[in-house]
């Protein structure tokens, strides 16, 4: 319910008012909501000079009138109003907000940030060490994410100094696993997952305290992860791969072999790629697929050519063993979708492998796109950001001129013939 008389109220919330009332807001919200100082009002109308005379109790027959924000509030508990102006302004509403508060509220919260930082360091083990003041600048440099409260940036960066102690303090020792150590100190196993800001913190510091470099990519973090003997998780993600024929004596190496002769495809680990002596005949040319279609009917077919499955956008695990054949000395040739993913993606493993491109020109297009439509396959649009194809100039014009996406399962019986030798 209103302090204010209705009458009152209804007259001071008036167009002739308005400018001022914005104007004023402005300024005790800005000034730790305190009716001092002054404001200056220009090209004032003939309506606002007739309700600005009323208000201030004196004739305003200027363009411009200045207004001083302590006579406003004696002249406004003197009248009908009966209230100063920070009330008033509180009954015309909006709240007000003082700003200046609110700045002293943040800075004060931002600091409490750092200091507990500060406290957590000082207090555990890790105190003293060059590294820890490296790492404490460099976090109040780059400040908390957007969107972490205070309370949750204090309490992460108290978890990053608990497992950065077990990891770098004196009672440091034995391996565990990345999911055992976030569990102990965040209660969830996924605490210190990639991408986690817990993560980046322990992992900035790991590589302060060792002097190495922040790691770029998913294979440089496993590294970093394995300087302080964590062991990351190295057997969920997995490369589909097929006829695979390493020369070594090992059990692995053989099991692989005896996958190959019995035409059966096979998932390899990070765990597997550790211990695999990839050695092949110099020169074995290697096929790469995008699809897992196509390993399937590889290995129906029983085809005699091996293959390595990206499965899409290639993961760390696929690159990891493209990387180990190519020191192993193999050679590559590349098929993907027809689509603009498709075609960036064979722009990242042709450049990166020198691989040949295998049936991926615009004259492979135009005929499986012509064959489609013979046949009477559904056309699928072509959507997307236009991408050029490194390896051959007039691939994305052919495909934006047709405007047809062809993903590698119409090109399965072609892939299949050469993956046979029968090419």
């Amino acid at each position: 319910m209103s302090k204010l008389p209705a009458a009152t109220q209804e007259w001071l919330a008036g167009a002739g008012l308005t400018r001022l009332w914005e104007a004023v807001r402005k300024r005790l919200e800005s000034n730790g909501v305190q009716a001092t100082g002054s404001l200056r009002l220009t090209a004032v109308d003939t309506q606002e000079r007739k309700a600005l005379s009323l208000l201030l109790g004196k004739p305003v027959t200027g363009a411009a009138v200045t207004v001083r924000l302590d006579v406003l509030d004696a002249r406004l508990r003197a009248s009908a109003a009966g209230l100063g102006l920070r009330d008033v302004m509180k009954e015309l509403g909006p709240p007000l907000t003082d700003r200046r508060a609110v700045r002293a509220g943040v800075t004060a919260r931002r600091e409490h940030i750092w200091s507990s930082l500060g406290s957590a360091l000082d207090a555990s083990p890790l105190a003293g060490q060059d590294w820890t003041r490296q790492w404490y600048d460099l976090l109040r440099r780059t400040g908390v994410p957007r969107g972490v409260p205070p309370e949750a940036a204090v309490r992460t960066l108290q978890q990053a100094v608990t497992v950065l102690t077990v990891l770098l303090g004196p009672e440091q020792g034995g391996t565990r696993g990345r999911g055992e150590l976030a569990a102990m100190a965040t209660g969830s196993a996924h605490g210190l997952d990639d991408g986690t800001w817990l993560a980046r913190l322990v992992q900035r510091g790991i590589a302060l305290a060792h002097g190495t470099e922040f790691p770029g990519d998913a294979a440089d973090r496993r590294a970093l992860w394995r300087l302080v003997s964590v062991t990351p998780d190295e057997v969920s993600s997995t490369v589909l791969t097929y006829g695979l024929r390493p020369v070594g004596g090992g059990w692995r190496e053989q099991a692989l072999r005896e996958r190959a002769i019995h035409h059966a495809e096979a998932h390899l680990t990070l765990r597997d790629l550790h211990d695999l002596q990839l050695r092949l005949p110099a020169g074995t040319v290697i096929h790469i697929c995008e699809n897992p279609r196509v390993v399937e009917a590889a290995a129906d077919a029983a085809c005699v050519r091996p293959l390595v499955c990206t499965s899409g956008s290639a993961a760390t695990v696929v690159l990891t063993l493209l990387d180990a054949l190519a020191t192993a000395g193999c050679r590559f040739a590349y098929h993907g979708d027809f689509d603009w993913p498709g075609i960036a993606l064979a722009n990242r493993i042709i450049r990166r492998f020198g691989a040949q491109p295998w049936r991926m020109g615009a004259e492979d297009y135009e005929h499986l796109a012509a064959r489609s439509q013979r046949e009477g396959i559904p056309q699928l649009p072509l959507d997307g950001q236009h991408v050029s194809a490194a390896w051959d100039q007039h691939l994305a014009p052919a495909m934006t001129a047709l405007g047809v996406a062809l993903h590698e399962e119409v090109t399965l019986d072609l892939l299949v013939d050469d993956l046979s030798g029968q090419t």
